[in-house]
């Protein structure tokens, strides 16, 4: 397993994304300097956005996909579900990250513990929650990054296809926060999905609201950053 980055070596991102996501990879590739990152992306079978639609691409999928991606002696991996990491909680996304990872001989990362860490250094203690989900994953998330933290409020979209995921624009997911959060008093926002155009729409959502804002894709850069700057990778 690589352990060491070299600050002249491009650090290689092993990412694994749900088949119908159109919106990760392009947020990488838009938020990481070509120089210091390559982003490298495998796919694991997904449609449906549900409960079990998601543990079938974690247990069946995802293991092959790590695998691929193993060829290019990748530096870290990221799962990059945040709804399927959050289906048993932080350790459950701690340990299949960790298991993927040691499939491609790097270490793993997961979104929804990515999160977590991002609100702790934001020292975000009364959230709210914005989600593109359905009932029961949005409830899945705001459960998975409750600890230490009150969850003020919690909506969703109610979309399950997941390709539809990535239809409503930054300014949709602004309209949908403005009417699901008014009224309500928060000091921080999370807005989940790795399909979703959150990423886009941060600036809008913190001018809106006054607050930090995270989202699945923001926190995952930060953390591959993180990842560099700490000096781990190839070049032990």
């Amino acid at each position: 397993m690589h352990t060491q980055a070299s600050s002249k070596v491009a650090l290689r991102v092993a990412l694994l994304v749900p088949s119908s996501n159109t919106v990760m990879e392009n947020d990488l590739h838009s938020a990481l300097p070509k120089n210091q990152f390559t982003v490298h992306v495998d796919r694991m079978y997904l449609v449906e956005c549900t409960r079990e639609a998601e543990r079938r691409m974690i247990e069946e999928f995802a293991p092959r996909a790590a695998d691929d991606l193993g060829t290019l002696k990748p530096d870290v991996l990221v799962f990059g579900c945040t709804s399927a990491g959050s289906l048993f909680g932080l350790d459950y996304d701690a340990k299949v990250c960790r298991e993927l990872g040691e499939r491609a001989g790097c270490r793993g990362l997961g979104v929804i513990s990515a999160v977590a860490e991002a609100l702790d250094r934001q020292a975000q203690r009364r959230l709210a929650v914005i989600t593109p989900y359905n009932e029961d994953l949005t409830r899945s998330v705001a459960s998975a990054v409750s600890a230490g933290r009150e969850i003020v409020c919690a909506y969703g979209m109610g979309i399950e296809d997941n390709v539809a995921l990535a239809d409503p624009t930054p300014a949709e997911i602004v309209t949908f926060a403005r009417e699901r959060l008014a009224g309500k008093t928060f000091d921080g926002i999370f807005v989940s999905c790795t399909n979703f155009r959150a990423y886009e729409a941060r600036t809008a959502l913190v001018e809106a609201f006054g607050v930090p804002v995270v989202t699945s894709n923001s926190a995952v850069i930060e953390a591959i950053e993180r990842f560099r700057n700490a000096g781990l990778g190839r070049g032990a």
